[in-house]
């Protein structure tokens, strides 16, 4: 190989190599700017990406600069597999350059950014036929997608956007066969309806005013995260081994679970929930390893009631198999009940239990909270670490010093397993 031949003197297969591992519009630029026989690598790119500022410096013609280069380097690309646009676009530009490479793209994520025009454009997704990822940002979509049957998506991934139940239905229907669904931080209103048989994953996050209700139906389904609905139907997933249900704004009024006898993991967190609806879950969660309960107050709609007691020993021989077990607040406190405190006998015993996270927020009836934690130390045979959260107590006078003094000698007694956040 010739000294002065620079870039171009290279064997055409490790410049195709070199050039495979780009993927910023930038890089590619640069490269090709430099080299011819880079430029002449450019139909053997996988990959082009655009990122949030690439046509910055275009100022006022930022939107134009973008919709001229990212036409052509689509256009010149004839093997691209994925295309990311970050940058702001002229969503009429769209259709074109989905048109030019509907043979060969797999990957598709979009930025859709107000003033490139309206969502109506993505309709000609449809003629992707083998895209398997979709991801779309930022978009409002007022009417159901044209989509068709997206028969090869495996991954619908749509984040911020302004959504109507009808649309949510009608996308996500127009891809039977996703294993992978999220719909983050989306303003969703109405019921949605979801039947998906190869789902594995689903993430739903709704925000915004409005009562809402899914209704899920995945037989498949592994990991499941809600957030933001208050009324809540699953049917047939029974291979689920991750469940967290959230409302950080609501209330959640209702859960219709069937037996999970697989679940691993279980999260219930929120302001509030119906007593009906933690019932139900725990009911259908006895195998269950791992349980997170941090929801502030019980009561039926607007209502803020506190939780009903909760019989320690029968709570644990409910679920024989918890590993690990965070509780908080208020659900602590229905725990740490006298009656169920007086159903301890020898043969009681919390056989599989390691960690146990308690937050701790009020020093009322402290006694029976202390048995309570001493309670839990004694019957678990295998614990290794207790951790105690009292760093947000309200209630800041001389019981809560005399509380957290008696913690604090509770500690001592059980140096190397229990201590203080």
């Amino acid at each position: 190989m010739e000294r002065d031949g620079g870039m171009d003197a290279l064997p055409d297969g490790v410049v195709q190599h070199i050039l495979s591992q780009l993927s910023s519009a930038r890089d590619v630029a640069a490269c090709a700017g430099v080299s011819r026989t880079l430029r002449g690598c450019v139909p053997f790119l996988p990959t082009l990406y655009f990122p949030r500022g690439a046509f910055d410096a275009a100022g006022g013609g930022a939107a134009g600069a973008a919709d001229e280069a990212i036409g052509r380097m689509v256009e010149a690309a004839a093997r691209l597999e994925e295309l990311v646009v970050y940058c702001p676009f002229s969503a009429a530009r769209l259709p074109s350059w989905l048109a030019a490479r509907s043979a060969s793209l797999r990957v598709l994520e979009l930025r859709i950014h107000s003033s490139g025009g309206g969502s109506e454009h993505l309709d000609s997704i449809a003629v992707v036929a083998n895209l398997e990822e979709l991801r779309l940002w930022g978009l409002t979509m007022t009417r159901p997608p044209a989509w068709g049957q997206m028969e090869r998506l495996r991954l619908l991934e749509i984040v911020g956007a302004g959504l109507r139940d009808a649309v949510v239905n009608a996308a996500v229907g127009a891809c039977p066969n996703l294993t992978d669904l999220a719909l983050l931080g989306c303003e969703v209103s109405g019921s949605v309806a979801i039947t998906l048989a190869l789902l594995e994953r689903c993430r739903l996050d709704f925000v915004g005013s409005g009562n809402r209700s899914l209704a899920l139906a995945t037989p498949r389904l592994e990991s499941l995260e809600l957030q933001g609905i208050g009324w809540i139907a699953l049917h047939g997933c029974n291979m689920l081994k991750h469940l967290t249900i959230a409302e950080n704004t609501g209330s959640v009024y209702s859960v219709h679970i069937e037996k999970i006898p697989d679940l691993e993991m279980l999260s219930l967190r929120g302001v509030q929930w119906s007593w009906g609806a933690v019932v139900s879950v725990l009911r259908c969660a006895r195998e269950v390893r791992h349980l997170v309960m941090k929801v502030e107050f019980c009561g039926e709609f607007e209502t803020l009631e506190p939780f009903p007691e909760v019989d320690l020993v029968d709570f644990f021989n409910r679920h024989p198999k918890l590993v690990k077990f965070e509780i908080h607040g208020a659900m602590f406190a229905a725990l740490c009940q006298k009656n169920s405190l007086k159903n301890l006998d020898s043969k009681f015993s919390i056989p599989c239990l390691e960690e146990v996270l308690i937050t701790v927020r009020s020093p009322l009836n402290a006694e029976l909270k202390l048995q309570t934690l001493e309670t839990l130390v004694k019957y678990s045979p295998r614990l290794r670490m207790m951790v105690i959260r009292v760093s947000q107590m309200k209630n800041c006078h001389d019981a809560a010093d005399g509380f957290f003094e008696e913690i604090c000698k509770f500690m001592y007694v059980n140096n190397g397993r229990v201590r203080i956040e």
